[in-house]
């Protein structure tokens, strides 16, 4: 599906969603006092300049 990545705003990029993490978003990674990484964004959008982006749901609008 092709979206807009924060529509309306001079951050505003378009792409298509090629994955879908679901369940496995938002959780973050720590082992011990190590922290790995930061929690998983929802969404993996191949932008129309070739970027990968990763966002969650509130910043996608269906173009």
């Amino acid at each position: 599906m092709r979206v807009r990545v924060h529509a309306g705003t001079d951050e505003e990029v378009v792409g298509v969603i090629v994955d879908d993490f679901g369940d496995s978003a938002g959780y973050s990674v720590d082992i011990g006092d190590n922290h790995i990484a930061d929690p998983a964004r929802r969404w993996a959008v191949l932008l129309d300049s070739g970027s990968l982006t990763f966002v969650n749901s509130d910043v996608l609008t269906p173009e």
